[in-house]
């Protein structure tokens, strides 16, 4: 069985993948930090090298999809192949970054690989608003991240709402997080829990 965590930066999808794979006892794949050969350029010239960027990312995540489809375990994912193209991808595509030509060509490439896989068996998509986004970003003080602007996080909240209403087609739980502190809070996380088990188990909510 494979489980996928969605949701934008900061909205708490490694923490969740980590607390329900402990809870149910299933393997966690995280999102890979292989190295791409093509970030160094990408940032010197984004707009000639973005095709190239994506494309490598696309490799390595189908080849996560590939793995996780021979594995006899139940594997919870941290983001999917499938925001990798509706998010991330179509967001550098809406910047400019990504003319329509090699877009279009990502696309292609993208459902000629869906053709041999299937979707996870249940997709979390942990909905968040960008305030709380920015508060937890902040909270958790990677550098890096720091210098996101608002704009950006819009951008891809906007994508996420898209990619969930429209564009996947398999079972997904929404979860509303803002109000959510499931790390801290049991009843939050037994909340979460119990919408799972009503999904995949058909057991009913409490």
């Amino acid at each position: 069985m494979h489980i996928g965590v969605a949701g934008n930066i900061g909205c708490g999808k490694t923490t969740l993948t980590r607390m329900l794979s402990e809870h149910y006892g299933w393997v966690p794949k995280y999102e890979s930090v292989t190295y791409n050969p093509y970030l160094e350029d990408y940032y010197k010239d984004i707009p000639r090298w973005s095709f190239n960027l994506e494309v490598y990312f696309l490799e390595q995540r189908f080849q996560d999809v590939i793995d996780i489809s021979q594995s006899k375990d139940t594997i919870i994912q941290d983001r999917t192949i499938f925001e990798g193209v509706y998010v991330f991808t179509a967001n550098n595509h809406e910047m400019g970054n990504l003319e329509d030509r090699d877009f279009e060509t990502y696309m292609r490439l993208f459902n000629s690989m869906m053709s041999m896989v299937r979707t996870p068996d249940l997709m979390i998509y942990l909905r968040s608003s960008i305030p709380h986004l920015i508060s937890q970003i902040q909270k958790r003080g990677r550098e890096y991240e720091q210098t996101m602007s608002i704009d950006y996080l819009a951008s891809l909240n906007e994508k996420y709402e898209k990619f969930i209403g429209e564009d996947y087609k398999g079972k997904v739980l929404v979860i509303d997080a803002d109000d959510l502190d499931f790390e801290n809070r049991p009843e939050d996380f037994r909340m979460i829990t119990e919408k799972i088990d009503a999904e995949l188990f058909g057991l009913f909510e409490m």
